[in-house]
């Protein structure tokens, strides 16, 4: 007799939030070293990252029995990792990582499977604009992303703004998995429009990692917003004041944060 059922149930538990690490949040060092409570506060984040990424991760796969051919998989995780946050072309990172499409295939389901992988689905409920049906991909955490690519995440840097955005999706992920259960999808139109997140079907979020934030930036948002399908829009980005842009609200990312967690984006 099975006597859970009916009682189980399934918890997540992530690197750490904003909002657990209260005035101990340093977003430098956030998007910098990542958020992995050892690395976080260690003295040599950079150092322990590469161990994290060049031996621990990879034996820890291997250990779960889901691949044994270590050496094909180590070419494909870094492969994988130059994809973050964007679509994923499956046939260019089997060409990439030299390992049939096949195979990709199953990699990336190990990654989910292992939660190391973040699958943002799309929103499809726009009309006047043909969506694209495609998934994004995020790895779980921003540090572990940059040691796989070789890359050093700094101010002004190409990798900064997706590591902005991947850090964002972290909270969003926190706060559906700790408190609201709410599904984080993205919208990009066909005709080249694209938003970074939507919440549900009530709030579009767009991430900008620039401290002043142009008239043109929020466009999608806008062209989002003529759909009248969504309850809010706004631009998350380094901003130090709260305003608002033709009606989009642009927010420095604390106040997003306080906002999310206060229940301010509730449906």
């Amino acid at each position: 007799m099975n006597l859970l059922g009916g009682r189980a149930r399934t918890r997540y538990l992530h690197p750490l939030s904003w909002r657990e690490l209260g005035t101990r949040f340093d977003l430098g060092r956030a998007l910098a070293g990542g958020l992995l409570p050892s690395i976080y506060f260690s003295d040599d984040a950079r150092a322990d990252l590469d161990a994290y990424t060049g031996t621990y991760l990879q034996q820890e796969i291997v250990a779960e029995g889901a691949t044994r051919n270590v050496s094909a998989f180590s070419r494909f995780l870094r492969v994988a990792a130059l994809c973050n946050a964007t679509m994923v072309n499956f046939t260019n990172v089997a060409n990439d990582a030299q390992v049939p499409r096949t195979t990709v295939y199953e990699y990336f389901e190990i990654l989910e499977d292992t939660l190391l992988l973040h699958e943002v689905p799309a929103w499809k409920a726009s009309v006047k604009r043909r969506p694209l049906v495609s998934s994004k991909h995020y790895c779980f955490d921003v540090g572990v992303a940059s040691a796989l690519q070789g890359r050093r995440v700094s101010p002004g840097t190409p990798e900064f703004g997706a590591a902005f955005e991947t850090w964002l999706l972290h909270e969003l992920v926190c706060h559906r998995d700790y408190v609201s259960g709410t599904p984080v999808r993205y919208w990009r139109a066909a005709s080249g429009f694209e938003v970074d997140f939507i919440l549900g079907d009530h709030t579009a979020i767009d991430v900008k990692a620039k401290e002043t934030v142009s008239a043109q930036d929020p466009r999608s948002l806008r062209a989002l917003a003529e759909e009248k399908k969504l309850k809010r829009y706004l631009c998350v980005s380094l901003e130090p004041r709260r305003r608002e842009v033709q009606g989009v609200s642009v927010l420095p990312y604390r106040a997003f944060l306080e906002g999310l967690w206060g229940g301010e984006f509730a449906p």
